[in-house]
C-alpha cells in the first residue's frame, strides 16, 4: 500500500483541509449576499409600486366605489386653493373660457364689451366678432349665478344663507369680482338693457350698491366703462348698483407739464369735472398708459413718475382705484417692469392680457 493509497491523518484522526475550501465559503457568502440584495430590491420596487396605506388613500380620495365616495369636494370649495391677486382679465371674452380662465388665475377683475342687436346684449371686440350664442347672459350673468350658488349653498345643515355672502374666492370669499362692462353701443340706448340683465345678480343681493348713505359691497361690483351714460348712472340718489369708471388722467393732482396731450380715459361720456366722482358712483379712476403717460423705452422718465404719481393720488383723494390700460406688452423685461412701477406708485389693479405671466410669473409681487 502506497502513501496514496492512505492519506495521511493527524492526531485525533482528522483529515487535512483541502486548499479550496476558503474559496468555496466565499463564493457561498457572495451567493447569500446577492439573494439578500435581490430581496431588498423586490421590496423596494414593490413599495414603489404599491405605496403606503395613507399614500393610497389620498391618492384614491373621493374615487366611486370607495369608503370616501363624494368627499373630494366640499360645499363651496368652488376655487379651492386660488389666491386672488389684484388683477383685471383684459377683453376677457377671448380668454379659452370666460370668466372662468380669470378666476382660475386669481384675477379679481373681469371685462365684457356689450353690443346692443335685436333688443339683446352681444358680447365681442367689435360687431364683426358676434355670434348668436356669446350674449351676455350666456357668458357672464348666468356662469356668475351658478358660481355664486354654489359658494352660497343652502341645505339641511345650514337652511339659510349667511347674511355676509361668500364671493367667487374660497380663499378670501369677501373679495368682491369687478364685472366691468364696456358699453359699446349707444350708452343712453344700452342701459337699461343692461339693468334687465344685471336683475338676476341683483335679485340674489349679489351686486354691490349704494343704499343713499354707503356703498354696500356683495361678491360681485359692476362697473360701467366705455360709452356708459354717467348721467343715467347718477339720477337715482338713493340707489344705484352700477358704477362709475372715473378718467384717471382728469384726476392729476399738482401736475406737472408733460409736453404730451392728455386724453380722455376709458369712459368716453365722462364729466371732466373730477369732483363730480366718488365711491357713491365710481369704483374705478382708468386712463390710457399710452396716451396720459407716453411710451417707456426703458425706464420712465422723471416726468412720467411724476404723472403717474399725480394721478394715482387724485384717485384716490377721490376714494376710487386707479387702474391703467394699454401699458407696455413687449418686450417681456420693459413689460414686467412697467407693472414693478406701477405697483411700487400705488397702482390698485394691473390690466393684464397674459394672465399667467402676471399671476404665477417671475416679474416679482405676487407670486
Amino acid at each position: 500500500m502506497t502513501s496514496r493509497d492512505n492519506p495521511p491523518t493527524f492526531s485525533g484522526g482528522h483529515s487535512p483541509k483541502l486548499h479550496n475550501e476558503p474559496l468555496l465559503g466565499r463564493r457561498i457568502d457572495d451567493e447569500r449576499l446577492g439573494v439578500i440584495q435581490f430581496v431588498s430590491l423586490s421590496f423596494l420596487t414593490l413599495a414603489a409600486i404599491f405605496p403606503n396605506q395613507a399614500a393610497y388613500i389620498v391618492d384614491h380620495w373621493g374615487d366611486p366605489s370607495k369608503t370616501a365616495q363624494g368627499l373630494l369636494h366640499w360645499p363651496t370649495d368652488f376655487s379651492r386653493d386660488i389666491q386672488p391677486v389684484p388683477c383685471h382679465s383684459h377683453n376677457d371674452y377671448w380668454r379659452k373660457v370666460p370668466v372662468y380662465s380669470a378666476l382660475q388665475a386669481g384675477c379679481i377683475g373681469v371685462e365684457a364689451d356689450l353690443w346692443l342687436v335685436d333688443d339683446d346684449l352681444y358680447v365681442g371686440h367689435s360687431t364683426s366678432a358676434l355670434t348668436s350664442n356669446r350674449t351676455f347672459r350666456s357668458l357672464y350673468i348666468n356662469p356668475l349665478l351658478d358660481i355664486l350658488t354654489k359658494q352660497n349653498p343652502t341645505t339641511k345643515f345650514h337652511p339659510n344663507r349667511d347674511s355676509t355672502l361668500n364671493g367667487v374666492f374660497d380663499t378670501d370669499p369677501a373679495q368682491t369680482l369687478v364685472l366691468l362692462i364696456d358699453f359699446k353701443s349707444n350708452g343712453h340706448t344700452l342701459w337699461p338693457y343692461v339693468q334687465a340683465q344685471l336683475d338676476p345678480l341683483r335679485q340674489a343681493d349679489y351686486l354691490t350698491y349704494f343704499d343713499g348713505t354707503s356703498r354696500i359691497e356683495r361678491p360681485i361690483t359692476a362697473v360701467a366703462t366705455g360709452n356708459a351714460p354717467f348721467d343715467l348712472l347718477t339720477s337715482n340718489s338713493t340707489y344705484r348698483d352700477i358704477f362709475f369708471d372715473a378718467p384717471l388722467d382728469k384726476m392729476s393732482v399738482e401736475v406737472p407739464s408733460s409736453g404730451q396731450e392728455s386724453k380722455q380715459g376709458a369712459s368716453g361720456n365722462a364729466p371732466a369735472d373730477a369732483s363730480l366722482y366718488n365711491p357713491t358712483n365710481s369704483y374705478y379712476a382708468s386712463t390710457s398708459f399710452d396716451a396720459s403717460i407716453g411710451t417707456v423705452w426703458s425706464h420712465p422718465s422723471t416726468i412720467q413718475l411724476e404723472n403717474i404719481r399725480a394721478q394715482v393720488r387724485g384717485a384716490h383723494n377721490q376714494g376710487l382705484k386707479a387702474r391703467y390700460w394699454e401699458t407696455p406688452f413687449w418686450p417681456r423685461g420693459l413689460r414686467d417692469h412697467v407693472w414693478n412701477v406701477l405697483i411700487e406708485e400705488g397702482v390698485d389693479i394691473l390690466n393684464v392680457d397674459d394672465l399667467k405671466a402676471a399671476t404665477q410669473g417671475t416679474w416679482g409681487k405676487w407670486r
